[in-house]
């Protein structure tokens, strides 16, 4: 009886292994080779964490109770949708990221050589050239940090015609793929319908995710990025400024709350887009959505649709965009939506409507001061709260969301750098940006970490610390010509330089092809002089990071300047007042010429000026590490073949950052470039070419920078007037008015 027993026991034990072994719900030890576990990763010598949460199925929130989920997906199709979302859930940059070839050459990204006979989208080729063009870029795979694939993953959905067949087979081919380690790939749309599952229809292994609309249950905290939706006509490099062009006081528009799009009749996205009536008014609070959309909308046509339609086609969607305080962006089929964007540009505070998406950037932005967080099962309460918000509040909101579009989406330039340059501070985490410096001005793609750790280093923060600039400068004038007399203008400039009182050291850059002067050469004064020799004697040294710069502000001087120990004083005097800017005498401007359809260089004397030559300028000692560290080497070569160029450059630069114009001060009214004495830089000034160079460089320049960063401008700060008593008597900088 007992032997019965236990054969009954081990029988139904045996049935129940069986079982679950065939409803994939147990899986033995015996059916992982050790190959598999090469290939996630797993190495008995490095075992997974343990995570104590159990891994919970994929299902999008509202769509496990359709009818039309539970008719076309079978059980054995969903587990397969949830082995390949989930195969590298447990991923992190300490698991899935190999760190020491990055401390070896730094970050460097690789991009793959495109195979002959692969198709790749617009967007993808746009993603694919800004790495390529950008200062991390490597064409070494043995020195990169990270690699990109260019096989396009941009769309995933099986029905688009921008879908890649067969990239699973071409990934695992690939002889660097590693199991997908220290690999990034790109993703905007991915599943098909009617799931729009978030798989790729391939095994990433333990690559990172750049993906849009990707959902806080997927997202791999400090290791995904999140990255916005954008369309095929998003701009390249540049893009517009944001529409905010004033600041209104009261900040309210012509309407509270807006949205125009789709309505989803069956499927994901319809719960929330098919609710909106509720709260539409036609007034102030205008939600519009339209069935026409798709081949078969009107066998799913409900009883609203006709009047939904009628009143889709009433509103101008851009009227609506640019005259409403609040823009409505609720989930489409995907979690992510176009609206986000165009919200952000138009000055439109985004009300975020979609449960579960992890918003752009995440990991940097603080999405608090830039946009509404709404939830989607509060719905009625939408208008109440957003009505309710002051209109300081507003104000603000809106405000940064000009900045952050400007600062990291008006692009796919921005985007794409944007996603490396966080992933390069989770690589180089002693170095890596605070959250001030990525969400206030000028942003995180031009506060480079690398310089400072210090906020109190950058001329942007000076404000917000409540601190000020160095009170000294160090004057750095550049010498071409050799020093054969003792009248020539460098030595006049450098004892009427170190006559003032700001004045802490001055540094002559000597780059001539001749030797350099005996020490005695040069005239006794009460400040250091120090001589260094240029690298490689080009013109893009006068600009490099000078361990001897020790002040915060630089005094940029040519060798035939001439300016008066006054001048200088209330040039540094003014720059004190504006040092993220460029401030300085020699003004000039540029212009569009339609006839050419190019842009113009003009040194004609007018009210109207976009740049300061750094002749005679002072600027930020940071500006010699962006122009140094930020810009491609494609364009300082540019510079240093043509010897010219270079002053224009750095107002390119200081203008993108600021987005401000730079500054002049007025001096004695005989100073003009043709004026400079006979030293080879004037015969540069009489070169015609010269002058032909300068137009070609403008728009070379504009080109890289995707758009013209120069601003206009008309004021001019005189001595006369500024920050001084009225008296003529009692005037600090009168001397400036008699020469």
């Amino acid at each position: 009886m007992q032997a019965k027993k236990r054969y009954l026991i081990l029988l139904s034990a045996g049935a129940c292994v069986l079982l679950l072994s065939f409803l994939g719900g147990l899986q033995l030890p015996a059916a992982r080779s050790r190959q598999d576990r090469s290939r996630t990763g797993h190495r008995p010598d490095q075992p997974w964490p343990h995570f104590s949460d159990p891994l919970h199925p994929f299902v999008p929130w509202d769509h496990t109770d359709t009818e039309e989920y539970n008719v076309h997906v079978s059980p054995r199709q969903k587990r397969d949708v949830n082995t390949s979302v989930y195969k590298g859930r447990r991923c992190r940059m300490d698991s899935c990221f190999d760190f020491s070839v990055c401390q070896r050459t730094g970050f460097k990204v690789y991009v793959y050589p495109q195979q002959k006979g692969d198709k790749i989208s617009e967007s993808y080729q746009n993603i694919l050239a800004t790495i390529e063009g950008s200062r991390f870029y490597t064409s070494d795979p043995g020195q990169a940090c990270l690699f990109v694939l260019s096989l396009d993953t941009l769309d995933r959905d099986q029905l688009s015609p921008q879908y890649v067949h067969n990239l699973k087979t071409k990934v695992q081919n690939l002889p660097l793929w590693n199991d997908g380690r220290n690999h990034l790939i790109f993703n905007l749309y991915s599943g098909t319908w009617p799931d729009y599952t978030e798989d790729l229809g391939f095994d990433i292994g333990q690559a990172m995710l750049a993906k849009a609309s990707i959902s806080t249950e997927n997202f791999r905290p400090n290791f995904d990025v999140s990255i916005p939706l954008f369309s095929k006509e998003h701009p390249r490099t540049g893009g517009e400024r944001g529409f905010l062009r004033y600041n209104s006081i009261p900040p309210f528009r012509k309407y509270m709350l807006v949205f125009k799009g789709k309505r989803y009749l069956t499927g994901i996205g319809s719960d929330t887009r098919n609710a909106l009536y509720h709260v539409h008014n036609a007034e102030d609070v205008v939600l519009l959505t339209t069935c026409k959309h798709g081949k078969d909308w009107q066998k799913h046509k409900d009883a609203r649709c006709d009047k939904d339609n009628a009143e889709y086609d009433k509103y101008d969607y851009k009227e609506m965009l640019h005259n409403s305080t609040f823009c409505l962006v609720p989930r489409g089929r995907r979690l992510g939506s176009f609206r986000f964007l165009e919200a952000l540009q138009a000055a439109c505070v985004p009300v975020m409507l979609s449960n579960g998406w992890e918003l752009p950037f995440s990991e940097i932005i603080d999405w608090n001061t830039a946009a509404v967080i709404g939830d989607e099962r509060l719905l009625l309460q939408i208008p109440t709260t957003v009505r309710s918000i002051h209109q300081d509040k507003i104000l603000s909101l809106r405000q940064q969301t000009q900045f952050l579009w400007e600062a990291y989406f008006s692009s796919v330039e921005k985007i794409v750098l944007t996603t490396l340059e966080i992933i390069q501070d989770r690589v180089l985490e002693h170095s890596s940006r605070s959250s001030l410096m990525w969400n206030s001005h000028p942003g995180g793609l031009f506060a480079l970490p690398q310089y400072s750790g210090y906020l109190g280093d950058f001329p942007f923060f000076y404000a917000t610390l409540g601190i000020k600039p160095h009170p000294k400068f160090t004057a750095v004038i550049h010498a071409v010509s050799p020093l054969v007399s003792q009248s020539q203008p460098i030595l006049k400039l450098l004892v009427a330089v170190a006559k003032s009182q700001y004045c802490a050291q001055i540094i002559v850059l000597w780059n001539c092809d001749k030797a350099l002067p005996a020490k005695h050469r040069w005239p006794a004064t009460s400040v250091p002089v120090i001589v260094i020799e240029g690298e490689n004697k080009v013109m893009s040294s006068r600009f490099l990071p000078y361990e001897t710069i020790v002040t915060d502000a630089v005094l940029s001087l040519d060798e035939d300047t001439v300016l008066s120990t006054t001048e200088v004083d209330f040039a540094f005097t003014v720059w004190q007042s504006f040092p993220e800017r460029i401030v300085g005498y020699p003004a000039r401007s540029h212009f569009w010429d339609s006839n050419k359809e190019r842009w113009g260089y003009t040194s004609k004397w007018t009210n109207d000026y976009s740049m300061v030559l750094t002749g005679a300028a002072i600027y930020h000692r940071y500006y010699h590490y962006l122009y140094t560290n930020y810009l491609p080497s494609s364009l300082k070569n540019m510079v240093d073949q043509l010897a010219n160029c270079e002053d224009i450059l750095m107002n390119f630069l200081v203008s993108a950052v600021t987005k401000l114009p730079p500054i002049k001060v007025t001096q004695k009214k005989q100073y003009k470039e043709t004026m400079m004495g006979q030293s080879s830089r004037a015969s540069r000034w009489a070169d015609p070419d010269h002058f032909a160079q300068r137009q070609t460089c403008m728009n070379k320049f504009a080109s890289w920078f995707g758009a013209m960063p120069l601003v206009h401008s008309q004021m001019r700060l005189d001595p006369v007037l500024f920050k001084d008593q009225v008296s003529i008597l009692r005037k600090k900088y009168r001397d400036i008015e008699r020469l």
